[in-house]
């Protein structure tokens, strides 16, 4: 009864807080917010590495956007009990990154199908194997599967959109291109007119450029941009509006474009890190540890002249 009165108290807030400039200090770990009728959004406990769900309830089953770490999987697993008795049909997984990954094998042993685009999976085989041995010295969660490597999806798509429709919600899962991973999906509920990113769009300081085609990812925005939006639901984050999108585009495109021009003029790695300062507009995503290996990132994608997620 507590958790149904807290998702009630939480919906009848969330419409004036969507009016609102995002602010980080909006996020809070575990809460669970209406986004309309049959769709929630959980913020993950950012001090434990999770990242945030978006449970979309369909006629007979329900689905998950991401499968989390396995400890936050097992909290989200929790928590859709809560919500309806409805089993979890499908669990859509936005990239490969154990935030977002490694939590699959709960999933599927709940009996859930997991589905990721091809690019996704090829990225699963080829980093992830080693990074979680690595995630598993650290992490009990992790460490506690027992497992040699994550969990491959169950279910892998080849084509750009992939549809969950039963009548009452649409549900497209689609792939715009190489952005923050090479396989970025992303949920789309066009009548509600909702957009879950994972991590291709986050609201705040939180982008991880290691695996990225940076100059390519603002381009994609914009192709993501032509979709009717008037939510949006980043990967890590408070939930926002259209002014998430924006603000995330706007600041991949300015923090490119000045390093490409301090490139151009051969300045050292070192000299634009000191330097380089961005719009007040973007701040919002901007602190000056991650500014500054988001730079380096930046200026070796360029210098190389390929995306950084090849080198």
């Amino acid at each position: 009864m507590l958790r149904l009165h807290k998702l009630a108290y939480l919906g009848l807030s969330i419409c004036s807080a969507l009016t609102m400039v995002p602010q980080r200090a909006g996020a809070q770990a575990g809460s669970i917010h209406i986004v309309a009728p049959g769709i929630w959004f959980r913020e993950g406990d950012r001090t434990r590495g999770y990242c945030n769900n978006v449970i979309i309830e369909m006629k007979d089953y329900m689905v998950v956007v991401d499968a989390n770490y396995p400890g936050g999987a097992a909290a989200v697993i929790r928590d859709v009990g809560y919500i309806s008795p409805k089993p979890v049909k499908y669990v859509l997984i936005t990239h490969h990154h154990g935030d977002h990954s490694y939590g699959s094998v709960l999933w599927t042993r709940a009996g859930a199908t997991t589905v990721a685009f091809e690019g996704m999976a090829e990225e699963m085989k080829r980093l992830e194997p080693a990074r979680w041995l690595v995630a598993a010295k650290t992490r009990p969660d992790v460490a506690d599967l027992h497992l040699d490597g994550p969990e491959l999806p169950k279910h892998v798509i080849k084509e750009d959109t992939y549809v969950l429709n039963d009548g009452e919600r649409r549900v497209e899962f689609r792939f715009f291109g190489w952005g923050h991973t090479r396989g970025d999906g992303y949920v789309y509920l066009p009548k509600e007119q909702v957009l879950a990113t994972g991590d291709a769009v986050v609201n705040g300081p939180f982008n991880n450029f290691r695996d990225a085609n940076i100059g390519n990812w603002p381009e994609v925005l914009t192709k993501v941009d032509k979709l009717r939006i008037k939510f949006v639901l980043p990967g890590h984050g408070p939930m926002g509006g259209h002014e998430v999108l924006a603000g995330q585009q706007q600041f991949l495109h300015d923090i490119y474009q000045a390093v490409k021009k301090a490139v151009d003029k051969e300045e050292s790695v070192e000299a634009v890190q000191g330097s380089l300062k961005l719009s007040s507009s973007v701040a919002n995503w901007v602190t000056e540890d991650s500014l500054k290996r988001q730079i380096a990132d930046t200026y070796e994608e360029i210098k190389a002249g390929k995306p950084r997620g090849e080198q």
